[in-house]
């Protein structure tokens, strides 16, 4: 047996295996001994119940030495960063550099009776727990609704025998690409700790983008294709097919982001520039495409793609001809958004590249076009960010275990709302 180096330098046994022998209990359901983590693989951190929140047993820092990871950009006013415990866990470092990430465990990960552990993955500008443990973290509209539950799916699961496991990534807006490599590196850990072969993966809207990268190998030129270490995948309001909300919807948009209007929401705008109370500025650090020496949001420029064809545009929208299509409005300017699919969408990619047929495929969508605090998808049936067409598109997936649509959830609402936990708890079963 090898041995592992700890973070103060002491030699030690592998966590889990560690763990087995103090409680007397078996290794993992007692079908595989636990094993070290890849060697590219650095434990730098953990966290005990003591230290960490939100109902989680544990959470670790991980960091992959793989040349080829970068720190990638932040908004310069601090709307990226990360924020909480996050920045503890991330050793107190608000920018983390994207090789490193985050491992939550929640309680009976070792011990539950399903042997089958579940990785949640979660969307952007978002954490694990808020996403997944305690949807309130951040107060009434955090989760879609005016007031918000303190926990979440990783309760639901885990009080029902699922040995549940969550990833945090450094970038709340990151490259999907660089984050299926992260997603990879979690199952791996995960693998090594309980002695297992396969793990069941649930991706909520922007998750289900590295989730789903991960599993049909597109990966950057430095990166590991699939292991073959996913049994189940489950996507949860993830735009399958594509979103272009942004761009259709882009001056509501835009009040929210734009800092002369007011606007502190870490998200991209599909304009250059905008008129605030007669002001007219330019923000390249808040652009879906790089501009101006930043590129802040490439997740999100990676999940768009054109529904004009299928819903039209808005057209009451100020500007909207413009803003979808590029040019110069009377308040805004942008290079619509054909310039930023060409300048990097996944979502044609992800098509072509095609999830294996070994692994089952559940696509979960939501039925309620009313997110609250924002303005909502119109122009056809949605979760209020996600047409509900795009999140059940199995383009790319041969093997399809099942679809589904929560009438009362919104985009929001899906990680929490009590029939959506139900629908994923019984795919996974």
């Amino acid at each position: 047996m090898r041995y592992r180096r700890g973070s103060a330098g002491r030699w030690r046994l592998p966590i889990a295996l560690l763990m087995a022998v103090v409680a007397g209990l078996p290794v993992a359901g007692g079908t595989a001994s636990a094993a070290e983590p890849p060697s590219y693989l650095t434990l730098e951190a953990s966290y005990g119940s003591a230290a960490v929140t939100n109902g989680w047993e544990s959470a670790e820092r991980y960091l992959d030495t793989t040349t080829g990871f970068r720190t990638e950009g932040y908004p310069p006013d601090g709307r990226g960063d990360q924020d909480g415990k996050r920045v503890t866990y991330f050793g107190g470092v608000s920018r983390p550099y994207s090789g490193r990430f985050l491992l939550y465990s929640a309680p009976g990960w070792n011990t539950s009776t399903h042997t089958t552990p579940v990785l949640l993955v979660h969307g952007a500008n978002d954490n694990a727990d808020r996403a997944w443990a305690n949807p309130g973290e951040t107060g009434g509209y955090g989760c879609g609704a005016l007031s918000c539950p303190s926990t979440g799916l990783m309760q639901y699961l885990s009080s029902r025998g699922y040995r549940v496991f969550a990833v945090g990534f450094a970038h709340k807006q990151g490259d999907n690409l660089m984050q299926a490599q992260i997603v990879g590196d979690a199952i791996a850990a995960i693998k090594a700790k309980l002695g297992v072969g396969k793990v069941d993966l649930v991706g909520w809207s922007k998750g289900e983008m590295s989730a789903r990268a991960y599993v049909s190998s597109l990966k950057p030129s430095w990166g590991r294709a699939y292991a073959g270490d996913v049994r189940k995948l489950i996507t949860v309001g993830g735009p399958n097919g594509g979103y272009d909300y942004p761009y259709a919807h882009g001056w509501a948009h835009d009040f929210s982001i734009w800092p002369e209007c007011g606007g502190t929401v870490n998200a991209p705008s599909p304009h250059a520039r905008m008129t605030c109370y007669g002001l007219y500025t330019a923000h390249p650090e808040f652009s879906m495409t790089p501009s101006g020496g930043y590129d802040n949001y490439p997740g999100q420029r990676q999940m768009l793609a054109r529904w004009d064809g299928v819903y039209g545009v808005d057209g009451a929208a100020q500007d909207w001809y413009t803003t979808y299509h590029g040019g110069q409005g009377f308040y805004t300017a942008g290079s619509g958004i054909q310039a930023a699919i060409d300048a990097g969408s996944l979502i044609t990619p992800l098509h072509n590249a095609g999830v294996p047929a070994s692994v089952t495929a559940y696509l979960l969508a939501g039925g309620s076009p009313d997110v609250v605090g924002i303005f909502n998808e119109n122009r056809g049936p949605s979760d209020g960010v996600v047409f509900t067409a795009s999140a059940l598109d199995t383009t790319g997936i041969p093997t399809v275990g099942g679809t589904a649509t929560i009438a009362g959830a919104n985009h929001l609402e899906l990680g929490w709302n009590t029939s959506s936990a139900a629908q994923i708890a019984t795919w996974l079963s």
